[in-house]
């Protein structure tokens, strides 16, 4: 038996197989005979084959017959399982938080944006860093030549993240910060920036992404070895448990594995099996799984298959709930909770047509909401063709908006429970998440995974098959394939210049000219010693570190000084 489940979840049992009486039975039975078979006969079905995005196979009708829950695993909002939602009242009691992705240029660029959007409604942030932030390059690094500011913000020291940050209530709003290898360095700096703001680390509420297992999976933003790096996610996890009670240390990630060309099911299960990582790993050092639990979230992706996605996310809160009671033995209901982001398909977004996205992204905000979300991005429609415009940004901030105060989906709690293609396909995902985690488990975990290629073999072939049925047209993209114009995109351009590269590189030379020498190499010679040892907790030698200006790519170095780099086995 797999070490995922000490049992078979109720969800994955057969049905009781129907008795000869049984009404609906016959009743399904002779509405295809006299119904269903002759009006195919006369009008043939428009395909050979209906299924989800995934690959799922979808039948034509679904009855009471169909689920395989019982009520006991649809539940109560409020009530384990969870499948319909952590909280009784949901959306009655408040709207998801709408954080929009946001970050460009300099410092002070990304900082007027915040602002921006703070006034017009947002209600936290999300911080998008960079290239050489993401790689953790200095923006003066040879490496960073033509990346800086072009993807997201540049932060290259805790002086960059105070200017980022300036002006911003930080005991009133809560961020989110999509970075994931240095991650440690970069929540260390926002946790001094907060003190020197005159914010007290327990009064920071936000959350790092921080997952390093879904970098090897899909992203590939990874600095060390996956051992290391799973070790540096471990201590923000302990140092948050004990510092920092309104921070999630870690933010679960399959938006990036869906990005990738993965399948909703993979999505789901592969961003479960890592959260059994961290969990485990976490334990491991040391950690009652009720003193941290509570405070780990995850991130997902909404695509196009607008039940699919309602079901992935229903599934995925009653798979964790499972995982947590009967994998770790958890006792406090918040720590079974999945709470979890959302951020709309960026991988759906067309450059042809790309006023189409708008309605792409409110069919996937749609999705998101009526699957529970805690938070939404929703993507703007000109970023397949450039970081967002202004306007571009308010329209999607405005889709959000209008679905919350305009359609009344949030007025009833999980309103699609009781489908019977809904609670169907819900069972489905979470069968198909559970033969994942046995395989995984039956080749050494997550790592060992990663280490075999095991995932990124998975994510590929799944890509590979989406992209030849977009390309013989059985998959149709409106604008690409389908209802296609021949009509130039005017779409007003926003262009990144190699201003803020210049200005980053003249603070470091001048950071590096006025900081102790003496004091900043101590600093790295106890991170360094730190890191070496298999118990000691890094991050407060990492906060040393900032506080001697270390640099973020110095730490970095120093980090890949005892634990090297990482390259990747080739999977084709």
């Amino acid at each position: 038996m797999s070490a995922s489940r000490t049992g078979t979840p109720p969800s994955a049992r057969s049905p009781d197989p129907p008795t000869a009486d049984d009404p609906v039975r016959e009743a399904h039975r002779r509405w295809t005979a006299e119904v269903w078979e002759p009006a195919r006969a006369k009008s043939p079905e428009r395909k050979e084959r209906f299924a989800t995005l995934g690959g799922i196979p979808v039948d034509p009708l679904y009855t009471p017959r169909s689920p395989r829950s019982g009520f006991d695993r649809i539940g109560y909002p409020g009530a384990p399982p969870f499948t319909r939602g952590i909280h009784p009242t949901m959306y009655r009691g408040r709207h998801w938080s709408m954080r929009m992705f946001s970050g460009f240029g300099s410092p002070e660029d990304t900082n007027r944006r915040f602002h921006y959007l703070l006034q017009h409604g947002e209600s936290g942030l999300s911080i998008a860093f960079d290239d050489p932030t993401l790689y953790g390059l200095d923006a003066d690094d040879p490496e960073s030549l033509g990346e800086v500011g072009k993807c997201g913000v540049n932060v290259s020291s805790l002086d960059d993240m105070r200017r980022l940050l300036r002006g911003i209530p930080l005991d009133r709003v809560t961020t989110s910060m999509t970075i994931n290898a240095p991650a440690n360095i970069v929540w260390g700096m926002y946790l001094l920036a907060g003190d020197a703001a005159g914010v007290a680390p327990d009064r920071l509420g936000g959350t790092t992404q921080n997952d390093i297992l879904k970098e090897y999976i899909a992203q590939k933003e990874f600095l060390y070895p996956p051992g290391p790096a799973l070790r540096l996610v471990t201590d923000t996890i302990e140092y948050a448990t004990r510092h920092t009670p309104r921070w999630n240390p870690v933010s679960i990630s399959g938006y990036h594995i869906r990005e990738a060309g993965s399948t909703a099911v993979q999505e789901l299960a592969f961003t479960l099996a890592d959260g059994r990582a961290y969990v485990r790993a976490a334990i491991d050092r040391g950690l009652s799984v009720d003193d941290f639990a509570p405070r780990l979230s995850f991130f997902f992706n909404s695509h196009n298959d607008f039940f699919e996605e309602i079901a992935k996310f229903r599934a995925a809160r009653r798979l964790w709930y499972d995982v947590m009671t009967r994998e770790f033995g958890a006792k406090k209901e918040r720590s079974t909770w999945l709470r979890f982001h959302t951020q709309t398909a960026g991988c759906s977004c067309t450059a042809q047509q790309p006023e189409l996205n708008v309605v792409r992204t409110a069919v996937q905000a749609l999705a998101g909401v009526l699957g529970g979300t805690q938070s939404l991005h929703t993507n703007s429609y000109d970023e397949a063709l450039q970081l967002p415009s202004e306007d571009a940004v308010r329209i999607a901030l405005r889709t959000q908006q209008l679905i919350a105060h305009e359609t009344g989906v949030a007025d009833a709690v999980d309103p699609f429970a009781g489908s019977y293609y809904v609670e169907w396909l819900t069972d489905r995902m979470e069968e198909e998440a559970h033969r994942y985690f046995d395989r995984i488990d039956e080749m050494g975990g997550v790592i060992a995974g990663i280490e075999r290629g095991f995932f990124q073999r998975e994510i590929q072939e799944a890509s590979f098959r989406y992209q030849r049925a977009v390309e013989s047209g059985e998959q149709k993209v409106v604008g690409v394939n389908a209802y296609t114009v021949d009509a130039p995109i005017k779409v007003p351009r926003l262009r990144i210049s190699e201003a803020a590269r210049r200005a980053q590189s003249r603070r470091l030379r001048a950071l590096r000219a006025r900081r102790s020498a003496s004091r900043w190499s101590a600093a790295l010679d106890r991170l360094r010693a730190v890191a070496q040892t298999d118990d000691g907790n890094t991050m407060p030698a990492v906060l040393d570190a900032l506080r001697a200006r270390a640099t973020l790519g110095e730490i970095v170095r120093a980090f890949q000084d005892v634990y090297g780099s990482y390259r990747e086995r080739s999977t084709y």
